[in-house]
């Protein structure tokens, strides 16, 4: 069983990958890894913010 990812370690995982690339450490074949898990990991974080947005609405009306 999976366990799903909390929005605070997607954060963390960003950070690390956006370190990285900043740091100019990543190499050619790794950057195209980085820049794809970093789409998949702003997806998530997106859509849980959208998806906590939308309950705290429900909530509050």
């Amino acid at each position: 069983m999976k366990k799903e990812m909390s929005y605070k370690a997607a954060m963390a995982e960003l950070k690390e990958i956006l370190d990285v690339l900043e740091n100019g450490e990543a190499d050619m074949d790794d950057l195209t890894k980085k820049a794809k898990r970093a789409k998949e990991l702003l997806k998530f974080c997106k859509d849980k913010l959208y998806k906590t947005s939308t309950e705290v609405e429900e909530f509050l009306n």
